[in-house]
């Protein structure tokens, strides 16, 4: 009598099957740790500001009046201390045209040299500039002394005096000339509003200040310090 084989009820396990389910796994495994270390990596990377903190503020905007006022004394003080004479200037100009680079520092414009000066001199009437002339003795003729005594100031003379001041120290051009008109503003205040008023016209008054000689022979005096002798 022949005995039948029966077949087992559970199902095998086709060869290789759980071999194929090991990738999948690694795979997930590998994906889970990316993640975990990109989040890791922003979190190291995440600097935490308290709202109180002054980064947040950012970059202080510039403030004209302020610089005016921390820089003119500094200026009146560089001046004071390069300042040549207006006979020894002149008379060096006279020789030779291109002395003022010896003197004094370049423009900002690039034609001329910003040079500090002193002198004594008289006070005469405005000419053809609308600035008054003054007389100083030594300075051969043929020399034009001009003294900006206001209202209005014109020019950078006083920002470029140094020559340490550029363009580069601001964010943009207009910073470039409000800082220019800064100095002046603080000119006008500390120096020649106690002279308001008066009629200068025969005066002799002791000067320092700067001046650009585009023209070696015509000079447009910006103070910094003027004093009216008795």
């Amino acid at each position: 009598m022949s005995t039948a084989t029966r077949s087992s009820s559970t199902p095998r396990t086709p060869d290789g099957a759980g071999r194929r389910r090991a990738p999948r796994n690694r795979g997930r495994i590998i994906t889970i740790v990316v993640v975990v270390l990109v989040v890791l990596a922003a979190v190291l990377s995440t600097k935490v500001v308290s709202n109180d903190s002054k980064e947040l503020v950012g970059p202080k905007a510039f403030d004209p009046a302020s610089y005016g006022q921390e820089q003119f004394p500094k200026v009146v003080t560089y001046v004071s201390g390069k300042a040549v004479s207006a006979t020894e200037l002149a008379t060096a100009l006279q020789a030779d045209p291109t002395a003022a680079k010896k003197y004094g520092v370049a423009s900002s414009t690039g034609i001329g040299a910003v040079v500090p000066v002193s002198f004594t001199g008289t006070v005469g009437a405005p000419d053809q500039t609308g600035l008054p002339v003054v007389t100083v003795p030594g300075v051969p003729a043929g020399f034009l002394v001009h003294v900006q005594l206001g209202p209005a100031i014109n020019g950078t003379d006083l920002r470029d005096a140094s020559g340490d001041v550029s363009l580069n120290d601001f964010e943009n051009q207009i910073q470039y000339q409000d800082a220019g008109a800064a100095l002046n503003d603080q000119l006008k205040a500390k120096v020649l509003a106690p002279l308001a008023g008066q009629d200068l016209a025969g005066k002799t008054i002791a000067v320092e200040g700067v001046t650009t000689l585009i023209n070696p022979q015509s000079w447009n005096v910006t103070p910094t310090s003027v004093k009216v002798q008795p």
